[in-house]
């Protein structure tokens, strides 16, 4: 019997249902400062979803309105079909984690974990026998056995993240939600966290919201990423459709290492700077357009055939392959390719070479 079975066996209080959230048109603004811009997102019950942007893109702000530390200017966010908004923050039932754990230092890990339990009010409040169950049950689920009497201070960056995480599962909640909760932590313990958090995850069930600007994180962790921007919900797919069917070229350029060149499409033909490419597409009709692609997605071509071409302005190893930036076009864009690490190229060599997997974006 794992831990959390185990726990649901032998105390009578029930882990927090998950539930459906709905967020239907949420607005936000500060002052004359728009933060949202009517955001709708259905989430189901027991689902983690990623916020994935980068910093002013609106994630934190709607995690703060889903906690109910922000409240919107405009719009509705339902639980389970039930108006949230008018609930109080302490009646939403909500675990939250914090990017800089929040632990109280004066008090042991025990504590800690147990807080939300022993300052609820004594209808509600669980016996002590009940709360020292619970709160061992939860260092057994985070892994955290034999540490309940240590203070804060006496831990690592990784162990104060999991007894954050199990305060906020101790208050049985209904929603999850994580706001960059590895972001001060070092890249190898991150690592191992974000494994870690998506094993408790499947476990608990809960339906979680978790914030982060790591593609790398969001693409791991997820059942489904929310790539946002400026205010806005750019894309929502699972790892797969974000990578490799991104929406728009910021998505594009946002998930994965990629290039952006500005070309025009004239009867099925795909040119970059007037010059043929080799690429085609199912159109006849004449028009600008944007050509993504990735690195690691492209061919070396032969001279005289259609190619795009550029000179080479630096080189470095990345990974096992050879990283190359190129110089493209009279504009002199930047364009980057992977080639064998053997491949050595003097700085200013002219290259040819023409993706095999790509995306066309309107202009």
């Amino acid at each position: 019997m794992n831990a959390l079975t185990q726990l649901e066996a032998e105390t009578s209080i029930a882990l927090g249902a998950p539930v459906d959230v709905t967020i239907d048109a949420v607005a936000k603004d500060f002052g004359d400062s728009p933060a949202l811009f009517g955001v709708s997102l259905d989430v189901r019950a027991g689902e983690l979803v990623a916020l994935l942007g980068p910093s002013g893109s609106g994630k934190t702000t709607l995690l703060r309105i889903l906690a109910g530390l922000e409240a919107p200017s405009s719009g509705r966010v339902l639980f389970g079909g039930e108006d949230a908004l008018g609930l109080p923050v302490q009646d939403r039932n909500i675990g939250f984690v914090f990017q800089h754990y929040a632990l109280f230092r004066h008090m042991t890990v025990f504590d800690n974990i147990a807080f939300g339990l022993t300052v609820r009010p004594r209808g509600s409040r669980p016996p002590k026998s009940e709360i020292r169950r619970r709160v061992l049950h939860l260092l057994d689920l985070v892994q955290l056995t034999g540490l309940e009497k240590r203070y804060p201070t006496q831990l690592s960056g990784g162990q104060r993240q999991r007894v954050a995480l199990a305060r906020a599962l101790a208050i049985e909640p209904r929603l999850l939600l994580l706001d960059e909760p590895f972001g001060a932590l070092d890249a190898q313990v991150r690592k191992d966290l974000r494994r870690w958090l998506r094993e408790i995850h499947d476990r608990t069930g809960h339906t979680t919201f978790f914030v982060t600007h790591d593609q790398e994180e969001a693409l791991e962790l997820a059942d489904r990423v929310v790539v946002m921007s400026k205010g806005r919900i750019e894309q929502v797919g699972s790892a797969d459709d974000i990578y490799d069917r991104p929406a728009s070229p910021f998505v594009f350029s946002f998930i994965g290492e990629s290039t952006l060149l500005p070309v025009v499409i004239e009867d099925g033909a795909v040119t970059f700077s007037g010059d043929p490419t080799g690429l085609a597409v199912n159109e006849a009709e004449r028009r600008e357009a944007v050509l993504g692609f990735r690195p690691h997605d492209v061919t070396l071509v032969e001279d005289g055939a259609p190619a795009i071409r550029g000179r080479i302005v630096a080189t470095r190893r990345h990974g096992g392959r050879r990283r190359l930036e190129l110089q493209v076009g009279p504009d002199h864009l930047r364009a980057e390719i992977d080639v064998e690490v053997g491949d050595e190229r003097p700085l200013g060599t002219l290259i040819g070479f023409r993706p095999e997997r790509w995306r066309i974006f309107p202009a």
